[in-house]
């Protein structure tokens, strides 16, 4: 600390932001000696180390490890045991440390945890190195980062097995007025090896993205003075995975009886018109409220206008309105018919009208949105669509990144557990009962 108080009597201008760099190294260091005085003469819980093969394990000798820590690089001393039966060896300090297998303390590894989440793993190493002084290469970050991501995923399948059983927790909170489900998807870029023998959104072209599955959870408790609705402040939690519908439809499931779905007087999804979706509310939500996303079904007239006036912007902009027009009034039965009139002049886009208006009479009652307004309900999905870009997009989809489904799940499953508030009780749950 002597060289900080001879900084500061120096004639030069004082640096501030030096001097504090230092203090804050000779503090850490000291920090670090410290620490690593306190590991080594705490005691030993484990009074009797058993072998697996049921003899007991003998003290052979001190192993030393060097472990990197909040405070910096430390050096510890083990016991090392062995047993006298089969040769097997073991270090019972390193599953007392939680630091088994790794270099890294567990606060090192909450820490990469987080901007490995957050961030490229390559940025996140940067952090690590400004803000907290601690030097962790890319690697090491995707490394823990994936293996604990790994283990939230793992924790939330368990719970998704359990809801085929029909195996809850009995939920204690008071009834939700009206809780809303939301589905979505989004592609995400990944290595060559997971897309083989997958078809491309273009025709002959291999395909590139993995679609990630998303799905939020939220509550509504009031209108405002014009009926609107107006969601919960911080009511939105998220599932993500790379995953089959059944899969998704169990983990989707999973939150909403988590968020309170067996006591809530008022349920509804909101999704697009994919099929997909809609076999999930019907297999996994039945009894809900379904509402097709009203600005999907505007996107389809414009799409469908757009290929019978492609010369003129007057008469494609025209008829669109009049079916939107339709479309706000809850009309469907009148839009269909006017899709299906279309046939007998427009016979080169005969399957794309039949689809259409296939789509629209499909999802009728999905989309009488006077209804649902009246009700007070949200008729769009926003929620979702902001949801795949602040959970997948801002991390999985960044310039340059490929992903494994393996790593992707990993880092979707650790970015949902932070964005649902709940990081912090599974990082408890880890450390060793008292």
């Amino acid at each position: 600390m002597n060289l900080i108080f001879t900084a500061q009597n120096r004639k030069d201008p004082f640096d501030f932001e030096a001097v504090e760099s230092l203090a804050r190294t000779t503090v850490l260091r000291a920090g670090s000696t410290l620490l690593s005085s306190v590991v080594e003469s705490s005691p030993c819980a484990t009074a009797m180390v058993s072998c697996d093969c049921g003899h007991v394990m003998a003290p052979h000798d001190q192993r030393t490890k060097q472990v990197m820590t909040m405070l910096g690089a430390i050096t510890i001393q083990r016991p090392y045991y062995v047993c006298p039966a089969c040769g097997r060896s073991q270090l019972p300090r390193d599953e007392e440390l939680d630091i088994a297998g790794t270099k890294f303390s567990p606060g090192v590894r909450r820490m990469m945890a987080l901007v490995g989440s957050d961030t490229s793993f390559e940025k996140g190493s940067e952090q690590l190195q400004l803000l907290a002084g601690i030097e962790v290469n890319p690697k090491a970050i995707q490394e823990h980062s994936e293996a604990i991501g790994n283990d939230i995923a793992k924790g939330v399948r368990r719970e998704a097995e359990r809801a085929k059983q029909l195996q809850f927790p009995e939920i204690l909170q008071p009834p939700v007025p009206l809780l809303y489900i939301e589905m979505d998807g989004t592609g995400i870029p990944v290595v060559k090896a997971e897309t083989e023998g997958r078809v491309g959104r273009q025709q002959g072209q291999p395909a590139r993205t993995r679609e990630v599955k998303l799905g939020c959870v939220f509550t509504q408790t009031k209108t405002d003075k014009e009926g609107r609705p107006i969601r919960d402040p911080d009511s939105t939690t998220y599932v993500a995975s790379i995953a089959a519908a059944e899969e998704f439809g169990y983990l989707l499931y999973t939150e909403a009886w988590r968020r309170g779905w067996s006591h809530a007087r008022q349920k509804v999804v909101i999704a697009d018109g994919a099929l997909c979706n809609w076999n999930i509310a019907e297999r996994h939500f039945p009894g809900a409220i379904q509402i097709v996303d009203l600005y999907h079904a505007r996107q389809h007239v414009w799409e469908l206008a757009g290929k019978l006036f492609p010369g003129s912007e007057a008469r494609r902009k025209g008829w669109a309105r009049r079916m939107l027009s339709k479309l706000d009034r809850g009309e469907i039965e009148s839009l269909v018919a006017s899709f299906r009139r279309l046939l007998a002049n427009h016979t080169e886009l005969t399957h794309l009208i039949i689809t259409e208006a296939e789509y629209f009479e499909r999802n009728t009652q999905r989309m009488r949105y006077p209804a649902f307004r009246r009700l007070g309900l949200f008729v769009g999905s926003g929620v979702i669509e902001a949801g795949c870009k602040s959970v997948i997009g801002l991390r999985l989809k960044r310039s340059g990144m490929f992903w494994t489904v393996k790593g992707a799940n990993a880092i979707l499953a650790l970015r949902c557990l932070l964005l649902n508030n709940r990081f912090e009780d599974y990082w408890a749950s880890r450390r060793p009962a008292a």
